[in-house]
């Protein structure tokens, strides 16, 4: 087997001596098994192609968060902050989850 690295769309050895397995490059390309013995012969000759896999991790979204404005009335925003403050809560995370709360809701119904 030669030693030379694994180009781009190379779907069939891998190039590591001993690691003789045939990558699945596309989940389509695993078959429809007929029992679970066909499964464990499949995998036992393929693997799963690193790339597919991290393709595969659901990822609900890559930004951590996005800044908005919301305008409050003063006195409102004091008493957000006074019941946060009694649940050792940032009042930004108190009133995200509350919005949370209200959205799951708001789906059942």
């Amino acid at each position: 087997m030669s030693m030379e690295p694994k180009r781009r769309g190379d779907t069939t050895q891998s190039s590591r001596p001993g690691d003789e397995l045939a990558y699945v490059r596309a989940w389509g390309d695993v078959p429809a098994f007929s029992s679970e013995d066909a499964e464990g012969r499949f995998w036992a000759s393929h693997q799963v192609d690193p790339r597919l896999m991290q393709m595969s991790i659901h990822r609900n979204d890559v930004r951590e968060s996005t800044t908005i404005t919301l305008r409050f009335d003063p006195r409102m925003l004091s008493r957000i902050k006074r019941i946060a403050r009694r649940r050792y809560l940032n009042y930004q995370s108190m009133i995200k989850q509350w919005l949370s709360e209200r959205m799951e809701q708001e789906t059942r119904e």
